[in-house]
């Protein structure tokens, strides 16, 4: 809980030495770049607080993967500011993290399948969505160290 509550602390640090042309700068071909990075946590974590709902809500609900790249390159991430996604990734995490500390012994045990990976409960979402800003803050760092 403490790593997921941290989630978004973590990416804002990465970001304090990115400046605007720091944003688009990419580690290597074909990797994402910090801006592109902070619209998918956002529509990643958009993702995720209702994949917890129903996973608390549905009995054995069926979770759907998505196409990252296609979401980042149909949702224009490239091109977009990132001070509203920045945003929705605060208050996202921190509404979901509101529930999380309502839930029962019992919630904790509420499964349902990923479309790609099989079985998933609340715990597994939790182990999840707890490393992945922390995950993509070190790619930030990367890709604002990378060379042009």
């Amino acid at each position: 809980m403490e790593q997921y509550a941290a989630g978004y602390d973590a990416v804002v640090d990465a970001l304090q030495s990115v400046d605007n042309e720091t944003l688009d700068r990419r580690p290597a071909p074909g990797e994402w770049s910090a801006r592109e990075i902070v619209h998918h946590l956002a529509d990643s974590e958009t993702m995720s607080a209702i994949r917890l709902r129903r996973l608390l809500t549905e009995d054995n609900p069926v979770i759907e993967g998505y196409d990252e790249n296609a979401w980042a390159q149909r949702l224009h991430y490239a091109a977009r500011p990132v001070a509203a996604s920045l945003e929705l990734v605060r208050t996202v995490r921190a509404a979901s993290g509101e529930l999380l500390s309502h839930l029962a012994p019992e919630d904790w045990e509420r499964s349902g399948t990923h479309s790609e990976s099989g079985p998933y409960s609340v715990q597994t979402w939790l182990e999840i969505y707890a490393r992945h800003p922390h995950d993509h803050a070190e790619q930030i760092r990367q890709a604002a160290a990378a060379d042009r």
